[in-house]
Protein backbone atom coordinates (compact mmCIF):
# COMPACT_ATOMS: atom_id res chain seq x y z
CA UNK A 1 0.00 0.00 0.00
CA UNK A 2 1.63 3.24 -1.12
CA UNK A 3 -0.86 5.52 0.64
CA UNK A 4 0.01 6.85 4.09
CA UNK A 5 -2.55 9.65 4.43
CA UNK A 6 -6.25 8.83 3.99
CA UNK A 7 -8.60 11.84 3.82
CA UNK A 8 -12.26 10.95 4.28
CA UNK A 9 -15.33 12.98 3.63
CA UNK A 10 -17.75 12.53 6.53
CA UNK A 11 -21.38 12.85 5.45
CA UNK A 12 -22.67 10.09 3.19
CA UNK A 13 -19.23 8.50 3.18
CA UNK A 14 -18.62 7.43 6.79
CA UNK A 15 -21.84 8.74 8.32
CA UNK A 16 -25.29 8.21 6.82
CA UNK A 17 -26.25 11.87 6.66
CA UNK A 18 -29.52 11.28 4.81
CA UNK A 19 -30.87 9.14 7.67
CA UNK A 20 -29.75 11.67 10.28
CA UNK A 21 -31.10 14.59 8.25
CA UNK A 22 -34.61 13.19 7.90
CA UNK A 23 -34.84 12.22 11.56
CA UNK A 24 -33.60 15.64 12.70
CA UNK A 25 -35.89 17.53 10.32
CA UNK A 26 -38.96 15.62 11.53
CA UNK A 27 -38.00 16.12 15.17
CA UNK A 28 -37.46 19.85 14.60
CA UNK A 29 -40.88 20.39 13.00
CA UNK A 30 -42.56 18.47 15.81
CA UNK A 31 -40.83 20.67 18.38
CA UNK A 32 -42.24 23.70 16.54
CA UNK A 33 -45.78 22.29 16.73
CA UNK A 34 -45.98 20.83 13.21
CA UNK A 35 -46.21 17.09 13.94
CA UNK A 36 -46.48 15.66 10.41
CA UNK A 37 -44.09 17.46 8.02
CA UNK A 38 -44.84 15.17 5.07
CA UNK A 39 -42.60 13.99 2.23
CA UNK A 40 -43.12 17.07 0.03
CA UNK A 41 -41.98 19.47 2.75
CA UNK A 42 -38.84 17.48 3.48
CA UNK A 43 -38.08 17.06 -0.22
CA UNK A 44 -38.32 20.81 -0.77
CA UNK A 45 -36.09 21.43 2.24
CA UNK A 46 -33.46 19.06 0.81
CA UNK A 47 -33.51 20.78 -2.59
CA UNK A 48 -33.28 24.25 -1.05
CA UNK A 49 -30.53 23.13 1.32
CA UNK A 50 -28.52 21.57 -1.51
CA UNK A 51 -28.75 24.73 -3.58
CA UNK A 52 -27.62 26.89 -0.69
CA UNK A 53 -24.68 24.59 0.10
CA UNK A 54 -23.52 24.80 -3.51
CA UNK A 55 -23.60 28.59 -3.29
CA UNK A 56 -21.65 28.39 -0.01
CA UNK A 57 -19.01 26.17 -1.63
CA UNK A 58 -18.74 28.76 -4.41
CA UNK A 59 -18.11 31.44 -1.79
CA UNK A 60 -21.38 33.27 -2.51
CA UNK A 61 -22.90 33.17 0.97
CA UNK A 62 -21.94 32.51 4.57
CA UNK A 63 -22.65 29.40 6.57
CA UNK A 64 -24.50 31.39 9.26
CA UNK A 65 -26.85 32.72 6.59
CA UNK A 66 -27.33 29.24 5.12
CA UNK A 67 -28.27 27.65 8.45
CA UNK A 68 -31.37 29.85 8.82
CA UNK A 69 -32.17 30.63 5.18
CA UNK A 70 -32.84 26.99 4.26
CA UNK A 71 -35.68 26.91 6.79
CA UNK A 72 -36.96 30.37 5.92
CA UNK A 73 -37.28 29.45 2.24
CA UNK A 74 -38.86 26.08 3.01
CA UNK A 75 -41.45 27.57 5.35
CA UNK A 76 -42.22 30.39 2.90
CA UNK A 77 -42.76 27.94 0.04
CA UNK A 78 -45.32 26.03 2.09
CA UNK A 79 -46.96 29.04 3.74
CA UNK A 80 -45.85 28.02 7.23
CA UNK A 81 -45.54 30.73 9.88
CA UNK A 82 -42.76 29.04 11.80
CA UNK A 83 -39.62 30.53 13.33
CA UNK A 84 -36.70 29.78 10.99
CA UNK A 85 -34.07 30.73 13.56
CA UNK A 86 -35.61 28.41 16.16
CA UNK A 87 -35.83 25.68 13.53
CA UNK A 88 -32.14 26.08 12.71
CA UNK A 89 -31.15 25.84 16.38
CA UNK A 90 -33.34 22.80 17.08
CA UNK A 91 -32.23 21.04 13.92
CA UNK A 92 -28.53 21.45 14.64
CA UNK A 93 -29.01 20.24 18.21
CA UNK A 94 -30.80 17.14 16.95
CA UNK A 95 -28.32 16.52 14.13
CA UNK A 96 -25.39 16.43 16.52
CA UNK A 97 -27.16 13.71 18.52
CA UNK A 98 -28.46 11.66 15.58
CA UNK A 99 -25.55 9.64 14.23
CA UNK A 100 -25.90 6.71 11.84
CA UNK A 101 -22.74 4.98 10.60
CA UNK A 102 -22.45 3.76 7.03
CA UNK A 103 -21.93 -0.01 7.13
CA UNK A 104 -18.24 -0.84 7.38
CA UNK A 105 -17.09 2.61 8.49
CA UNK A 106 -15.54 1.58 11.80
CA UNK A 107 -13.73 -1.43 10.36
CA UNK A 108 -12.33 0.57 7.44
CA UNK A 109 -11.05 3.42 9.62
CA UNK A 110 -9.48 0.93 12.04
CA UNK A 111 -7.72 -0.86 9.19
CA UNK A 112 -6.42 2.28 7.51
CA UNK A 113 -5.31 3.85 10.80
CA UNK A 114 -2.99 0.87 11.21
CA UNK A 115 -1.52 1.55 7.76
CA UNK A 116 -1.10 5.31 8.08
CA UNK A 117 -2.98 8.43 9.11
CA UNK A 118 -6.73 9.00 8.76
CA UNK A 119 -8.17 12.52 8.65
CA UNK A 120 -11.65 13.94 8.08
CA UNK A 121 -12.32 16.65 5.49
CA UNK A 122 -15.77 18.20 5.72
CA UNK A 123 -17.66 21.29 4.63
CA UNK A 124 -20.04 20.78 7.55
CA UNK A 125 -20.44 22.99 10.61
CA UNK A 126 -17.38 22.60 12.83
CA UNK A 127 -18.84 22.02 16.29
CA UNK A 128 -21.67 19.87 14.95
CA UNK A 129 -19.31 17.62 12.99
CA UNK A 130 -17.01 17.20 15.96
CA UNK A 131 -19.93 16.22 18.20
CA UNK A 132 -21.17 13.75 15.61
CA UNK A 133 -17.71 12.20 15.29
CA UNK A 134 -17.48 11.90 19.08
CA UNK A 135 -20.83 10.07 19.13
CA UNK A 136 -19.91 7.81 16.21
CA UNK A 137 -17.02 5.92 17.78
CA UNK A 138 -14.72 6.90 14.91
CA UNK A 139 -12.66 9.37 16.92
CA UNK A 140 -10.07 6.87 18.14
CA UNK A 141 -8.98 6.14 14.56
CA UNK A 142 -8.73 9.77 13.42
CA UNK A 143 -5.64 11.93 13.51
CA UNK A 144 -7.41 15.22 12.78
CA UNK A 145 -10.63 16.83 11.57
CA UNK A 146 -10.46 19.61 8.97
CA UNK A 147 -13.61 21.68 8.51
CA UNK A 148 -14.32 24.44 6.03
CA UNK A 149 -15.66 26.59 8.85
CA UNK A 150 -12.34 26.51 10.70
CA UNK A 151 -10.36 26.89 7.48
CA UNK A 152 -12.34 29.70 5.87
CA UNK A 153 -12.45 27.89 2.51
CA UNK A 154 -14.56 24.94 1.38
CA UNK A 155 -13.95 21.88 -0.79
CA UNK A 156 -13.04 21.84 -3.67
CA UNK A 157 -10.97 25.00 -3.09
CA UNK A 158 -7.28 24.07 -3.07
CA UNK A 159 -6.75 26.38 -0.09
CA UNK A 160 -8.86 23.99 1.96
CA UNK A 161 -6.47 21.16 1.06
CA UNK A 162 -3.45 23.31 1.88
CA UNK A 163 -5.01 23.81 5.31
CA UNK A 164 -5.82 20.10 5.64
CA UNK A 165 -2.42 18.72 4.70
CA UNK A 166 -0.69 21.04 7.15
CA UNK A 167 -2.62 19.23 9.91
CA UNK A 168 -1.16 15.85 8.93
CA UNK A 169 1.96 14.41 10.55
CA UNK A 170 3.49 14.17 7.09
CA UNK A 171 2.25 14.81 3.58
CA UNK A 172 3.25 13.66 0.12
CA UNK A 173 1.03 14.04 -2.96
CA UNK A 174 1.89 10.50 -4.08
CA UNK A 175 1.05 8.96 -0.69
CA UNK A 176 -2.29 10.74 -0.13
CA UNK A 177 -5.78 9.74 -1.22
CA UNK A 178 -9.23 11.26 -0.73
CA UNK A 179 -12.30 9.05 -0.24
CA UNK A 180 -15.64 10.76 -0.70
CA UNK A 181 -19.07 10.62 -2.30
CA UNK A 182 -19.12 14.10 -3.84
CA UNK A 183 -17.67 14.38 -7.33
CA UNK A 184 -17.97 18.17 -7.28
CA UNK A 185 -16.27 18.59 -3.91
CA UNK A 186 -14.13 15.59 -2.95
CA UNK A 187 -13.04 14.20 -6.31
CA UNK A 188 -12.72 17.55 -8.10
CA UNK A 189 -10.80 18.86 -5.09
CA UNK A 190 -8.41 15.92 -5.34
CA UNK A 191 -7.94 16.52 -9.07
CA UNK A 192 -7.14 20.18 -8.53
CA UNK A 193 -4.74 19.42 -5.70
CA UNK A 194 -2.96 16.67 -7.62
CA UNK A 195 -3.74 13.72 -5.35
CA UNK A 196 -5.49 10.40 -5.90
CA UNK A 197 -9.13 9.83 -5.03
CA UNK A 198 -11.64 7.05 -4.50
CA UNK A 199 -15.24 7.89 -5.38
CA UNK A 200 -17.61 6.28 -2.89
CA UNK A 201 -20.60 5.61 -5.11
CA UNK A 202 -23.17 3.41 -3.34
CA UNK A 203 -25.86 4.38 -5.86
CA UNK A 204 -23.61 3.25 -8.74
CA UNK A 205 -24.24 6.55 -10.50
CA UNK A 206 -22.78 7.43 -13.87
CA UNK A 207 -20.04 10.03 -13.70
CA UNK A 208 -21.04 12.76 -16.15
CA UNK A 209 -18.89 15.40 -14.44
CA UNK A 210 -15.40 16.71 -15.25
CA UNK A 211 -14.07 15.18 -12.02
CA UNK A 212 -11.93 12.07 -12.55
CA UNK A 213 -11.65 9.58 -9.64
CA UNK A 214 -8.63 7.31 -9.50
CA UNK A 215 -10.84 4.40 -8.44
CA UNK A 216 -14.39 3.72 -7.28
CA UNK A 217 -16.22 1.71 -4.61
CA UNK A 218 -19.93 1.12 -4.03
CA UNK A 219 -19.46 -0.23 -0.49
CA UNK A 220 -16.96 0.69 2.18
CA UNK A 221 -15.61 -2.86 2.27
CA UNK A 222 -14.59 -2.31 -1.37
CA UNK A 223 -12.47 0.76 -0.59
CA UNK A 224 -9.34 -1.02 0.65
CA UNK A 225 -9.15 -3.42 -2.35
CA UNK A 226 -9.75 -0.47 -4.69
CA UNK A 227 -6.93 1.50 -3.08
CA UNK A 228 -4.60 -1.51 -3.18
CA UNK A 229 -5.41 -1.97 -6.86
CA UNK A 230 -4.82 1.71 -7.57
CA UNK A 231 -1.57 1.68 -5.63
CA UNK A 232 -0.21 -1.07 -7.86
CA UNK A 233 -1.34 0.63 -11.07
CA UNK A 234 0.39 3.42 -12.95
CA UNK A 235 0.37 6.81 -11.19
CA UNK A 236 -2.71 8.99 -11.56
CA UNK A 237 -2.39 11.49 -14.40
CA UNK A 238 -2.60 14.85 -12.72
CA UNK A 239 -3.70 16.96 -15.64
CA UNK A 240 -6.58 18.88 -14.05
CA UNK A 241 -6.16 22.65 -13.81
CA UNK A 242 -4.84 24.07 -10.58
CA UNK A 243 -6.68 26.57 -8.43
CA UNK A 244 -10.22 26.75 -7.18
Amino acid sequence: MKYKLFLFDLDDTLLDFKASEQCSFTRTLRELGFPEPGAALFSDYQAINLGLWKRFEEGKLTKDFLKVERFRQTFARHGLELDAEAASRLYLESLSETVVLVEGALRLCETLAALGEVGIITNGIDHIQRRRIASSGLGGYLSFVATSEACGYAKPDSRFFDYTTRMARSFSHDETVIVGDRLDADILGANRYGIDSCWFNPGKLVNASPAIPSCEASRLDEVLPALEGQASASPFLRSAPAGA
